[in-house]
């Protein structure tokens, strides 16, 4: 049976009730976060954590817990659902009261959510590669906060979806911002290339230990944005998030990237990455 958090308790689903006034179900007005586990640990729980406080804090809500008190939140559903592999999704709400697009008073209490899911990891994208397709950004101008408008978001996988492509990589003004649920990096002649983190991107967990990986291993980093056509000419691609990890991207709408399979920065990287998991330090 499956274990859900909501508000200080730790309840079956068939015990959760959630308000049909809840301002996340009228407005979008929540944030949440996806926190990756591997061998029953957090993976990078405490990055995840503190990005959620910051969203809350740019749409002017205050969560009532600490970042520990949710990060252990977050272990008791690792615990209580079973996961081994899979991940732990933190939401929260401004609360139910009467539709007004305003703010309800501040004695409104925000209501917090979660959930486990087991799910593996995405061995065969990770090995062979995915392909993309480049859609228009015509998402609102505040992307590196992660709410719960999520419409454009979902219009794009949806038309990646429907061409038969993994992903979503979203052009704003003729320059290659994210995907739709992932950050996008470029290789060309050694250099690793991403759009810089500005309010027209979410700045990932994965991205920041991508980075981070670059950096230990001796890969150079150019933060800046690429056009399309750029990106076409690249060695090499890649696409980040907590589910894809780092998934290597040979295809481009309908143009080849590089070889047509996983580079070598691209398998560099991913080595990195696996050694920093849980799963791959236990032997597991």
């Amino acid at each position: 049976m499956t274990t859900y958090f909501i508000d200080g308790q730790f309840l079956s689903k068939e015990d959760v009730n959630i308000s049909i006034d809840d301002r996340g179900y009228y407005f979008g007005d929540g944030v949440y976060e996806v926190i990756k586990v591997y061998n029953g640990s957090l993976f990078t729980a405490a990055e995840h954590i503190a990005r959620l406080f910051q969203s809350a804090q740019k749409i002017k809500m205050t969560i009532p817990y600490s970042e520990q008190q949710l990060i252990d939140v977050a272990k008791e559903l690792v615990k209580a659902n079973e996961i081994s592999t899979g991940h732990i999704y933190l939401q929260v709400t401004r609360g139910a009261a009467p539709r007004v697009h305003q703010f309800p008073d501040f004695s409104v209490p925000v209501v917090v959510t979660g959930y486990g899911l087991v799910n593996p990891r995405p061995t065969t994208n990770l090995e062979k590669g995915v392909a993309v397709k480049l859609v228009e950004d015509v998402r609102w101008l505040r992307c590196d906060i992660k709410s719960l408008n999520l419409l454009g978001n979902v219009l794009a996988k949806q038309e990646a979806y429907e061409e038969g492509c993994a992903e979503a990589i979203f052009v704003r003004d003729g320059i290659i911002t994210e995907g739709s649920s992932s950050n996008l990096f470029g290789m060309k002649d050694g250099i690793v290339y991403t759009h810089p983190a500005t309010n027209l991107i979410l700045n990932g967990i994965t991205r920041q230990v991508v980075l981070q990986l670059c950096e230990e291993n001796g890969i150079p980093v150019v933060e800046k944005p690429f056009t399309p056509q750029e990106a076409f000419e690249m060695d090499e691609l890649i696409i980040t998030s907590t589910t894809a990890e780092v998934t290597p991207v040979i295809q481009l709408d309908d143009k080849e990237i590089g070889t047509g399979i996983p580079g070598p920065i691209t398998k560099k990287l991913q080595a990195a990455f696996a050694l920093r998991i849980p799963a791959f330090v236990t032997g597991n």
